[in-house]
Formats: structure tokens, sequence, C-alpha cells
């Protein structure tokens, strides 16, 4: 029996307790019981339509008896359609069988030839792997976001005032605050998150080929346009009307893209972490018992945010494939893409695997103030910025070219800025503005912008 330790797939395996919570919307029992719902649902508003007067209305006791079949769909059934599948080789097949079974037992068999009535197996395919991915996302995965993002806005208001060197192209720059920087993470985290919770999963359910043809032969007079859309959407997706046998699976991809998005901007942060704990002004707590390094014991590793960037780029290139896969299918259909879509909640949990890293990270940080004024007091020559900017103000037209002269490659100290600042020809109160001016006060508005951040 496989468990932990023999599990081909990490996820199953060395992560199994920080990804169990997607099991329930992304294994092959899962999948079982949304085609089931689906079914049976199905089956129940045949019933409900007059029209369809060889069908005879489910009661409501037959509803719930019905509805059973799902919602309390255990392992034990799994294997039953297992067993099932094991003779016709096709997994929804199955499912239909396993219903008749039921059908058979609850002496309903006068409903027997309506299972599965004039629709194909991606009626039920892509509805359930829709709603997999929907519910997964929601109910899991954007828990674990949305906690990244309390977090890294607690962390910005914490330190949105304290100064830090700014680094671009690895040199010193302009400074800035270290909630500022957190910040700018937040907003970009955040507008994919609106994007995730606003996008809507389409769905299909116009048999064969998309035209519904088997079920306009069968009952000219329903409408099954607007039947199917009131189906669709009472699964808590939107109908897709015009497709081939199979939906197209653009809504899906981009909510895929969407997740990819906020993958780089995750990878972008836990680089920049990895940076700034390198650097000494953030510092990890030590954790008593834990080993960093094999042979170094000094060592405290950025060991989660490490993690996390893997599995980022594991989830992104999965990501990247369904998406980029699942829309294209060789006229009205092959089936290249079923065995792609049974990877979307490996996908996802690469995902869910960094989130928690993230957080994981997040929660052993700490901001080392004495080493962020170091590198600040260290680097004067970042005011040169500010100097030349009054210059110009000043009517300077060399303005730039004079600072550069002073400051390139130089060693500067506040002492030798304030010495030229003390003799340049500019308005007194520009000149006392400059001579009070310290690298760990030139921040600008960096302060203020981290209360942008909602």
């Amino acid at each position: 029996m496989q468990n932990e330790l023999t599990n081909i797939s990490p996820l199953d395996g060395r992560y199994s307790e920080q990804t169990k919570d997607l099991s329930i919307f992304f294994s092959e029992m899962a999948l079982m019981k949304y085609r089931l719902m689906i079914e049976v649902e199905y089956l129940i508003l045949l019933s409900e339509e007059k029209s369809i007067k060889e069908v005879k209305l489910l009661s409501p006791l037959l509803q719930k008896k019905l509805r059973a079949i799902y919602e309390k769909f255990s392992i034990i059934e799994a294997k039953k359609i297992k067993k099932i599948e094991a003779t016709t080789k096709h997994d929804v097949k199955a499912i239909e069988y396993y219903l008749q079974n039921k059908l058979v037992s609850l002496k309903l068999t006068v409903y027997l030839p309506f299972l599965h009535f004039a629709i194909t197996s991606e009626d039920i395919n892509n509805l359930a792997f829709s709603l997999m991915w929907q519910n997964g996302l929601n109910n899991v995965y954007l828990i674990s976001l949305l906690e990244i993002k309390k977090e890294l806005t607690a962390m910005a208001k914490k330190f949105k005032s304290t100064a830090m060197l700014a680094m671009t192209h690895g040199q010193p720059a302009t400074p800035t605050t270290v909630g500022k920087e957190i910040a700018v993470f937040v907003a970009r985290i955040n507008r994919q998150i609106k994007q995730l919770q606003n996008h809507k999963l389409l769905g299909k359910f116009g048999g064969a080929t998309g035209t519904w043809a088997a079920h306009q032969i069968a009952y000219p007079k329903v409408d099954w346009l607007k039947l199917s859309t009131k189906f669709i959407k009472s699964l808590g997706l939107e109908p897709n009307l015009l497709t081939i046998q199979i939906e197209p699976h653009d809504s899906i991809a981009e909510s895929y893209q969407n997740l990819a998005r906020v993958n780089t901007i995750l990878i972008d942060f836990c680089r920049d972490t990895w940076s700034y704990i390198s650097r000494g002004v953030f510092v990890q707590k030590n954790k008593a018992g834990e080993v960093g390094s094999s042979t170094m014991p000094h060592k405290i590793n950025p060991i989660y945010f490490e993690n996390a960037e893997g599995n980022l780029g594991l989830a992104n290139a999965l990501l990247n494939h369904l998406a980029q896969k699942l829309p294209i299918s060789r006229m009205q259909r092959d089936l290249t893409d079923s065995t792609v879509l049974r990877n979307q909640g490996v996908a996802l949990g690469h995902c869910l695997l960094s989130n928690k890293n993230v957080l994981n990270g997040l929660s052993r940080l700490t901001v080392n103030e004495m080493q962020l004024k170091k590198e600040l007091d260290d680097n004067p020559e970042v005011l040169a910025e500010a100097i030349q900017t009054i210059l110009r103000k000043c009517g300077y037209n060399d303005a730039y070219e004079q600072l550069k002269e002073l400051t390139r490659g130089q060693d500067m100290t506040l002492e030798s800025i304030y010495k030229f600042v003390k003799i340049l020809n500019i308005p007194k109160i520009e000149k006392q503005k400059l001579l009070k001016l310290t690298p760990r006060t030139y921040t600008g508005l960096a302060s203020k912008t981290v209360d942008l951040c909602k």
C-alpha cells in the first residue's frame, strides 16, 4: 500500500500534510463525485420538465435519496465504480452503469433510459472539471492567498516609515521604506485576487457536437437552449451555448493564467526577500532544534522562500501548459485535453504548497533596523539626486554633470556632501533644506503610499 514514503508525487508524499485539503476537490474519487452529482441533477431536471412526459416528476423524497448517492459517496462506493471501469474502459460510462445499479436498488427502473440522456461524456466532464477547479480555488487556495495578503499588509503598515536603502541594478539608489516595498507586492497581489474572484467559468451541455441534435429529435418542443442554460447556472457556472463537442476551455485557461500571474508576483517577492535576508536587513528567527546546514552550524537558510520559489515555478510550468494546450482541439474533438485536465489539481497543489511556505517564511521574518541604518549611513551618495534636482530648480544647466563628477565612483561621506552644498550659490532656504537631509530621511512620499494599500 502506498503512503507518504512510497508515493511518486511529493504532493501526496513528503508534502501531503500541507496539500491534503485539495484532495476532496481533485482526487479520482472527487472527480467521480462531481460526475455523479451532475448526472443525478440532470435526471432531476428532466423529471421537472413538463414537456418530457416519459420522465415522471421525482418527489422531494426521491430527489433526496438520489442526491444522497453523491452527497454520501464513500471510498467503498468509489471502488465499485473502478471495478465497473475495469470492464468498460470508459470512466464516465462506469458512472452511468453505477447509477443504473443505484436506480434499480431504489426501485426507480422506469428512469433508467433517461440516465445520461442525449448527452456526451464531455457534457459531464467539462462541468465536473470546472467545478473542481472553482471549488478548490475558492475553498482552499484563495484562503491561503488572502492570508499572505493580510500578513504582507500588516508588515507594510508596521514598517511604512522604516527607511531602507533601495538597490537598482544592484547598486545603491534613492532610499525607500520597508513598508512601501512590501506594499507594492500587496497591491500587485490584490489586483490578481480581484480578477480571480470576479472571473466566471463557462460550461457546455449541448451533446455530441454542441448541436443538441439528439435532444431535439427526441423532444422538439422542449427549449433545450433555455433548459441547458438553467442547468449550467444552477451549478454555479456560466453557459457557453456555442461549442464543439468540448467546452473550448478558454475561460478556465484564463483562470490558469490569472493564477500564473499571482505565482510570478510571489516568485518576485521570494527572490527579493531572499536578497534582503542575504543583505542582513531581514533576519530569520532561530527555531530550537532546527538545522540550517549539514556542515555549517551557524546558518539559518531562507528555505521557506526557496521552497516556495521552486514550487511556484513548477506550478507555472503546469498552468502555462494547461492554458496553452486546452483551448486547442482538432476539429470537433480530440482526447488530448482529458489527460491534461486531470493535472489541474497538481498545479494548484504546488500553488498551495508555495503559499504555505511563504506564510511560514513570513512568520520567521524580522526587520534588522540597525543594518538598515548602517546601509543608509554608508551610502550618502544617494543624496546626489536630491542635490542635483534642487540645482535644476535653481537654474543650473549642468546640475547632473556636477553631481556626477562629485560622486560617481567616489567614496563619499555626509560631511563631504554637506561641504559641497555649503559653497553652492542657491537660496538659503534650499541650502538649509539640503543640509538637514540624510539618507535616512530622503524617502519622499514612501510612507504615505503605504496608506494606498487596501
